[in-house]
């Protein structure tokens, strides 16, 4: 089903900004200059109508440079932090949240600054760092929906200050079980909301203190447009049937709970598959752990410390001794020179192994072996798999769902390699459902699913 295009929301009632028709809960009188200074004369409020279908090119975005209630000061203390919680607590409608880490620049993902918006409520900025409990806020707007952009990535650092939604909208999702081309934020908005947020900011040190202005600037614009894109999706959404599709998703965003830790995390290095022999591996695991724990222990992330390439050139090179790495490009810096014993020994330690505790060539794993060997090890699979594929393809387009939200496409593969018996809807079905599937997907995939697991 086509999209509709975003109308020009720049205003439908002349200068003085919009008409009560054009105002909804939680909505939008969003500032496209800049922050004026007292003695200005503030801009003119930006219409938040709903966003309705029209012929024609969209119009060019327009910039937010600005929160259209100013920049809110930084809550640092808990006397702020209690006054929000209850101006929350009052405030109407969904509550917007984001978080900003610092991935890239300190260990883990912890969060460094949380923003809330809620109709009647403002925006709040919450540094995290002296006020690592937000649980009051958590009690002020447990009940309420949350809504977040990709929720997946903040829930977990959310979580560990003590804030754990019950009820999620999450704007990313939402645009992909719309169909819409492309799901980031800036993107979104633009396309149904008429206006360019602020770029690079998003990859920041949001460890820095004190956080420069104009990065809270962009903090705070984040939240002050997710109710309106919220609410923008849920129409779109709900004029595709897909509504319930969407709730069922974001239940299990929520059911699904922190992620699981990393089996052989040190396998995701980069560079790995340049390393051909298990006594490779075994210094390459050691080398990691002994970066990842004094990564843990100066909290910096881990590639801040010694690079992935330094790390596979070093097990590559295999030095005799401390001068013989010394020699190796990267570790010639000051500070890997003054580090180069750790290194040497990790290093001394990996080679040490018994060779029954070194690490295999890839992780054991449940699953089924890598498609592209499935024509040799397994014609017939690779048959059902090539037919499940071609039916999804067609429900993705019929539907303008991508293909990977339609059904996972591990559990896909897993079907396909090895079918249940009878391969008939019951079982598929039994299998989708086991395999975390939603109802929706069940529904729509499962007579495709059993014809492809029934392909000799």
């Amino acid at each position: 089903m086509p999209l509709p295009r975003s109308r020009d929301v720049r205003g439908t009632s002349g200068p003085g900004g919009p008409t009560d028709e054009d105002r909804q809960e939680g909505g939008r009188q969003l500032s496209t200059e800049a922050t004026p200074q007292p003695e200005e004369i503030a801009p003119p409020a930006v219409s938040g109508a709903r966003l309705e279908a029209v012929p024609g090119d969209a119009p060019e975005a327009v910039p937010l440079l600005a929160p259209r209630d100013g920049l809110p000061p930084v809550i640092e203390n808990s006397t702020q932090l209690v006054g929000y919680a209850q101006s929350l607590a009052a405030g109407t409608g969904p509550v917007a949240v984001d978080a900003e880490r610092a991935s890239g620049y300190r260990y883990g993902q912890r969060a460094y600054l949380v923003q809330m918006r809620r109709n009647g409520s403002g925006t709040g900025l919450i540094d995290p760092v002296p006020l690592p409990d937000l649980s009051v806020l958590q009690d002020a707007i447990a009940d309420q929906e949350w809504v977040l952009h990709a929720a997946n990535q903040d829930l977990p650092c959310l979580a560990e200050i003590g804030l754990v939604p019950r009820r999620v909208f999450d704007t990313e999702l939402a645009a992909r079980l719309a169909g819409l081309p492309r799901v980031g934020l800036g993107a979104v908005v633009e396309s149904l909301l008429g206006f360019s947020l602020q770029k690079g900011h998003s990859a920041a040190d949001w460890s820095t203190r004190p956080l420069p202005e104009e990065w809270l600037v962009y903090a705070a614009l984040d939240v002050e447009v997710l109710v309106d894109l919220r609410d923008a999706l849920a129409a779109i959404l709900e004029e595709q049937g897909k509504t319930d599709w969407a709730r069922q998703e974001f239940e299990a965003i929520l059911a699904a709970g922190p992620p699981a830790p990393r089996v052989d995390p040190w396998r995701r290095t980069s560079g790995v598959h340049g390393l051909r022999s298990r006594r490779q591996l075994g210094m390459l695991r050691s080398i990691w752990q002994a970066r990842d724990d004094m990564a843990r222990r100066r909290d910096v992330a881990p590639g801040r410390v010694l690079p992935d390439s330094a790390m596979v050139s070093a097990v590559q090179a295999d030095p005799a001794n401390e001068g013989a790495l010394l020699e190796l490009p990267v570790f010639r810096g000051r500070a890997n020179r003054r580090l180069v014993a750790t290194w040497f020994s990790a290093l001394a330690r990996g080679r040490a192994v018994a060779e029954a505790e070194l690490p295999l060539h890839s992780k054991p794993g449940d699953g089924p072996p890598p498609v592209n060997r499935w024509a040799d090890r397994d014609p017939a699979a690779a048959t059902r798999l090539q037919a499940a594929r071609s039916g999804l393809a067609e429900i993705s387009a019929k539907h303008s769902v991508p293909v990977e939200n339609i059904v996972s496409p591990d559990l896909v593969r897993r079907l396909m390699w090895s079918p249940p018996e009878p391969p008939d809807a019951a079982t598929i079905t039994a299998a989708l459902q086991a395999g975390g599937a939603r109802e929706w997907q069940v529904e729509l995939t499962v007579h495709v699913l059993t014809d492809a697991a029934g392909r000799a």
